[in-house]
Parts: C-alpha cells; structure tokens; sequence
C-alpha cells in the first residue's frame, strides 16, 4: 500500500485588489473633499467692514508665566521683569477681559517669587490665574 504524502500547507493566497481599490477611492474623496475646501476659500465674497476686527481663537490663547529656581519671570522664551510682565498682562487683559494666565512656578524657588507674579497679575486684571503642579509624590 503507497501512501502518498499531502501537501499540509497548500499555500494561503491573499488578494490586495480590493484593498487597493479602498486606497484609491479614499486618496480622490479628499482629494475632493481638499478642493471643495479650497473653492470656498478662494469666492469673490467682500467681507463687511468691522472696528475691532480680530481673529476669534484670541480668548482662546492663555499666557504660561514661568518662574525658574532663580526667581527669573519667563514668558514665551523671554525673560521678564515684573514691570514688563505687568505691562504684557495689562495690554492682553485690554484686548481680552476674560485672559487666561497659568502661573509655573519651580519647586526650588522660594514661594515669595511666585507669589510677587501672582500678585501683578492680580493688579492687572486677571481675577483667577491658574497655579500649575504635576501629580507626584
């Protein structure tokens, strides 16, 4: 009696077509979708005339003050003195009554220096600036 052997691992065949088809039916609907965007952007509407024109996401922008281990005020990269810092904060809160400030203050400094930011920015307008910590031990 012959046993003939059997292949146990015919070979698994994996079809793409159908995956490259979605690929290039998704790549032209945004294509679309990009160009419609686009058309709306580019329509000869004239816009009306405004006195205290602005862009909207304004109040949305909220000022981190950094206060490093030497007492340093640092704002966007920029070291500050409490009389720039007061007139940043005074010039922000004239363009946005509801300004958001967060107050950095680093472990190793000693409290004074966050408390003399936190009292300018009292003084300048902002009712309830933010005082940021991270979970820890």
């Amino acid at each position: 009696m012959l046993i003939q052997a059997r292949d146990e691992n015919p070979g698994i065949a994996l079809d793409l077509t159908p995956m490259i088809d979605m690929v290039f039916l998704l790549l032209i609907f945004f294509l679309v979708a990009t160009s419609f965007q686009q058309d709306e952007r580019e329509m000869q509407v004239a816009l009306p005339f405004a006195n205290s024109a602005g862009p909207i996401s304004a109040a949305l922008r909220e000022i981190v003050i950094n206060v490093d281990a030497d007492g340093r005020i640092v704002v966007a990269g920029r070291t500050m003195t409490p009389d720039a810092l007061a007139e940043m904060i005074h010039q922000a809160v004239a363009s946005n009554p509801e300004q958001k400030v967060s107050v950095r203050g680093d472990r190793a400094t000693p409290w004074a220096n966050v408390v003399r930011v936190l009292d300018v920015c009292k003084k300048n307008g902002i009712q309830e600036p933010y005082l940021d910590t991270i979970l820890g031990e």
